[in-house]
């Protein structure tokens, strides 16, 4: 097979899926040869050539073969450089490669830039950050219905619950998920006018229409919208016009039945001078809390991002533990979880060294100590004490009753999550117990909390207590 049997299939796609789809998923692709009946593509990131193998791969398959290149199947790959003899579609004429991703940052799963481009000058949303698809969203008991409500969303059927609101801290994903859905929506259904922007860009445009006269036509774009997502809905809180507008906005779109997704940091009752009516409103459809972090999913986090940035960096080994260690030490948001990864692959490149405890220390000085000085163990038996309804004393004291030794077990596994006290420096604070006693504790609460849901809950609560 050649580019001109590649650029006969391409006009015979183009006539097949129709010319949206085509501009958005076969355009960006770049011939690159055929083997041993294996036709070979490269798309400028995974997540399009994931999606174009599932969805498009049989009609390409079936196109090539079609124009006479006599194929058995067809294989996507990531471009890294211009394929030294594919030619990128261009309206079925081209002779350029397709160049890959940057190799100064992690590889990102973006859609292709047709489709930024046609829906954010019609619409003139936010633009996307092409690493927050679904396929880089890392799930965990914390994010797991926030991330299956999403989903839902994302799979434009019947509109089952109106708003979605995500609500949490800074850093636990909220915008990741609606960049998600908007990823989603863009790349199934095209056809849709997916309209994303911030509360603050919602209130900047506003106020332009206002002073240009043009109200009409702002209503006019915002209420024929298929899917709206408005990012940190509290900053219109006390902001009387806006509000009125937004309120009537969200309205005429409830009343077509299109979908509305809200995020804010915080859940919609709790949001101080935010009207009454517009929080009626919010807690109308599918409120759902993003919780903090726990180690499973700040663990699992590292290690995909170790992943992907291998590929840019290059294999550089991690001595064991490291990651473990991070998880464990920095607690606060997954923004600074991952920069600080990124920082240690940077450095370790530069400098020609492996990631070591000895380097973590040395780069990540900083972070360390800041995530040091938010949470003590002192602090910790504290709440744990409050929290259960018992004495402080009894917390280091020598008490083995089930109501005194659960709680204790909590906050020594509390202070082995949220501090980077060793084992005998936990034990010294409980009392003078022996490293051993508190290593028990920790593997017991482990143990437990998997099965036990009012115990899953009390840890999620205590570390939002802790880490706020």
């Amino acid at each position: 097979m050649n580019n001109e049997i590649w650029e006969q299939a391409a006009r015979d796609l183009r006539s097949t899926i129709g010319e949206n789809h085509f501009k958005a998923w076969i355009e960006p692709l770049a011939f690159s040869d055929q083997t041993d009946g294996v036709v070979r593509f490269q798309a400028p990131t995974s997540f399009v050539a994931t999606w174009v193998k599932r969805n498009y791969g049989d009609q390409i398959l079936n196109s090539v073969n079609a124009a006479g290149a006599n194929a058995q199947r067809v294989e996507f790959s990531v471009s890294r450089a211009a394929p030294a003899n594919g030619a990128k579609l261009n309206g079925g004429q081209g002779n350029g490669g397709q160049a890959g991703p940057s190799q100064t940052a992690p590889a990102q799963h973006a859609a292709p830039a047709s489709v930024r481009a046609s829906e954010e000058s019609e619409l003139n949303s936010a633009p996307l950050d092409g690493r927050f698809c679904f396929d880089n969203f890392v799930v965990g008991k914390p994010n797991a219905l926030a991330h299956a409500a999403a989903k839902r969303v994302a799979e434009a059927g019947p509109v089952t619950f109106n708003p979605l609101f995500l609500y949490g801290g800074v850093g636990l994903g909220k915008t990741h998920l609606m960049h998600a859905i908007a990823w989603e929506l863009r790349a199934s259904r095209p056809e849709f006018r997916v309209l994303y922007l911030s509360a603050e860009q919602f209130m900047y445009r506003f106020v332009r229409a206002l002073r240009d006269k043009q109200v009409m036509d702002f209503k006019g774009l915002f209420r024929s919208v298929d899917v709206l997502m408005v990012d940190d809905v509290q900053f219109i809180a006390g902001k009387e016009g806006t509000q009125e507008e937004f309120f009537h906005t969200f309205n005429a779109l409830v009343d077509q039945n299109r979908q509305i997704v809200i995020s804010a940091d915080r859940a919609p009752g709790e949001i101080k001078d935010l009207e009454d009516r517009i929080k009626s409103r919010l807690q109308s459809g599918l409120v759902v809390d993003l919780h903090p972090t726990d180690y499973e999913l700040r663990l699992g986090i590292l290690q995909q991002k170790a992943e992907q940035y291998a590929e840019t960096y290059g294999r550089i080994i991690i001595e064991g533990g490291v990651l473990e260690f991070l998880a464990h030490r920095i607690t606060t948001n997954v923004r600074v979880l991952e920069g600080a990864l990124t920082r240690l692959f940077a450095f370790a490149s530069l400098v020609g060294r492996e990631i070591s405890m000895d380097l973590v220390n040395e780069c990540l000085a900083d972070i360390l100590r800041t995530s040091e000085q938010r949470v003590t163990v002192e602090e910790i038996m504290r709440k744990v004490a409050e929290h259960y309804n018992v004495r402080l004393s009894d917390i280091v004291g020598p008490k083995r009753v089930r109501t005194i030794a659960r709680p204790r077990q909590v906050a020594m596994f509390l202070a082995k999550e949220l501090t980077s006290r060793s084992l005998p420096e936990i034990g010294r604070r409980f009392g003078g117990r022996d490293h051993t006693t508190i290593m028990h504790g920790v593997r017991k609460i482990e143990e437990l909390r998997a099965s036990d849901q009012q115990l899953s809950e009390d840890l999620d609560l205590l570390r939002r207590l802790l880490q706020s």
